[in-house]
């Protein structure tokens, strides 16, 4: 097994894995401490070292308020586990998992991107172990990116500085970690010709993002997209990931180095990390993409409508169950008021749809937040003549009334159920194997389908186009759908097309 091998900054040892044909290395730095004079800057370097660098554990994670440090929270129970994990800026490390046994197997290579709103999270949870996808011959890459205001800050100060870079540290993180595997992955047993990003949550939002950046163009071949990364629905008005212009985040930023005590870029600099991340605790706000004229030169809606994303094959999905908006009441007043209040000009319009559904009315009129954006989006796309592929994730999730919640379909496309407090059974394990060699053939292939390990094909996973918008549903069975959009979630779809002049 390879065990040792080189990086352009020195040699590194891997440690072996619970499986022994698997070899792990862990806190491979791919660009210098984002601290002190760092800190708001483009990522930098990482600095040479001597000798073989023992890569046995994982690097700090990103600063952030402490994962699992409120033992009641939903994901605390779920993976959050460990709130004595190591954090600090110099969080620019990759992990990977290969199953190479020389350099020259040019294996295919996935590098996964966190979630956690932009805001929190870290590449190493638990529910990301990365031998069960190593186990298929293939490399995975996880990357640590900075976040919250140390990713996303901008400020008049550092716009200045940094003219060719001026804000989305995070996103630049991305793609310098990104570049870094294409320059390395070779010594891994990795082809830098057959790269697929993928990620969820705010990591699919990242995912969406680096298709469309300019700056990534021929940097990967492949991309999944695990809900959030799907376009922001005009009507129905419900939350997404953000994109503001510089202009609009400088001036959040002149506001954040006022609740800090400081004037200067400098002064801001000099204050501990962890004074900068409890005052940015304490504003509650939202930090997010830029329209910087660099990473994103326009919106990303623009990049999608425009068919002006990189040229990559995608696959794009989401749970069932995650971020529904539904009216408070079940009552016709309260459902009206609702309909009102989300679709504007497109009430009266959607009103009309919903008669023609058989749904209960409050079903009929419940958003799916994740769903109908990247419903949007797929309908965008199949107008285009995209390869892409399309999926709902419901499996039944058992251990509480949580239901096929954001995030849950985590466990199964890394395999990893085993790692989880879930009384998981067999028919949960059979799904999640077949999902992980759906993810792994699109990787090696660029084609979701192919074999189960026992041999006969899995469930045949057709493209989603413009004459055929199905996906596949993963739920405790894995078959496609049959059936179009009903009258209201089409209608949620059709306005959208309108509103972006999509044809």
């Amino acid at each position: 097994m390879l065990r040792v091998t080189k990086t352009e900054n020195g040699m590194v040892r891997g440690i072996t894995g619970t499986d022994a044909r698997i070899t792990v290395f862990k806190g491979i730095p791919f660009a210098d401490d984002t601290s002190g004079k760092n800190r708001w800057r483009p990522p930098q370097p990482a600095k040479d070292w001597e000798g073989i660098r023992e890569c046995y554990e994982f690097g700090p994670i990103s600063m952030q308020r402490t994962p699992g440090k409120d033992p009641t929270a939903f994901y605390a129970k779920e993976w959050h586990v460990d709130p004595d994990v190591k954090m600090g800026e110099d969080c620019l490390t990759a992990n990977i998992w290969t199953p190479a046994k020389s350099t020259d197997e040019k294996l295919p290579v996935m590098v996964w991107i966190f979630g956690g709103g932009l805001q929190e999270g870290y590449p190493y949870e638990m529910e990301f172990d990365g031998e069960r996808i190593a186990s298929r011959g293939v490399i995975l890459v996880s990357i640590g990116y900075r976040l919250n205001v140390f990713g996303l800050l901008a400020h008049p100060e550092i716009t200045a500085e940094n003219p060719d870079g001026p804000a989305n540290f995070a996103f630049q993180d991305q793609v310098y970690g990104i570049e870094w595997v294409k320059r390395n992955i070779a010594n891994f047993g990795g082809d830098p010709e057959n790269i697929t990003i993928f990620g969820q949550s705010a990591g699919a939002f990242s995912v969406v993002a680096l298709m469309c950046s300019p700056k990534t163009k021929g940097l990967f071949q492949k991309a999944i997209i695990e809900s959030i990364g799907g376009m922001r629905p005009i009507y129905p008005i419900v939350w997404s990931m953000t994109q503001v212009p510089l202009e609009e985040r400088e001036k959040t930023g002149v506001e954040f180095f006022e609740k800090l005590g400081v004037k200067t870029l400098e002064e801001a600099r000099a204050l501990p990390a962890e004074y900068i991340r409890d005052k940015f605790g304490e504003t509650r706000n939202f930090w997010g993409a830029v329209t910087d004229g660099v990473f994103l030169e326009k919106s990303m809606e623009d990049y999608i409508v425009n068919n002006e994303m990189n040229d990559v094959k995608f696959i794009i999905g989401n749970t069932k169950d995650e971020f529904l908006v539904a009216p408070k009441g079940d009552d016709e007043q309260t459902i009206d008021e609702f309909i009102t209040k989300e679709f504007g000009p497109y009430a009266d319009g959607f009103r009309e749809a919903v008669k023609k559904t058989d749904l209960p009315l409050k079903e009929a009129v419940t958003i799916h937040q994740m769903g109908i954006g990247n419903r949007i989006m797929a309908a965008v796309c199949a107008k285009q003549n995209l390869n892409f592929w399309y999926y709902t994730f419901g499996a039944s999730i058992p251990g509480d009334n949580a239901g096929c919640f954001h995030s849950c379909d985590l466990w199964f496309q890394f395999e990893t159920l085993m790692k989880c407090w879930r009384p998981f059974d067999g028919h949960h394990y059979d799904i999640a194997r077949k999902i992980c060699n759906y993810w792994t053939n699109f990787a090696k292939y660029g084609d979701p389908n192919g074999k189960d390990k026992d041999g006969t094909d899995l469930p045949l996973w057709e493209k989603y186009t413009e004459e055929k918008p199905y996906g596949i549903k993963f739920y405790d069975t894995i078959e496609m759908e049959t059936e179009p959009l009903n009258p209201a979630e089409q209608y949620m779809v059709d306005i959208n097309l309108k509103e972006f002049n999509v044809e």
